[in-house]
């Protein structure tokens, strides 16, 4: 799966519906990017950083960021 187009410039990608942040660059076909994507309720973690996106209230994906 390729990292979508718009998000080229960041590693980490919150899903607003479950509040799951995903690691762009170890997206999983589980992940299920395509449906994320179709649903526009998402948003890029900025600083791009796991632990910011675990201040704002997102937990780690347990597919794409096991060790996170």
């Amino acid at each position: 799966m390729s990292r979508p187009v718009r998000f080229e410039h960041f590693q980490h990608l919150g899903d607003k519906r479950s509040q799951i942040v995903h690691d762009l660059d170890n997206i999983q076909e589980a992940c299920d990017l395509d449906d994320l994507m179709a649903s526009e309720q998402y948003l890029a973690i900025s600083p791009d950083t796991v632990p910011e996106a675990r201040n704002r209230g997102f937990r780690p994906c347990r597919h794409c960021l096991k060790h996170a």
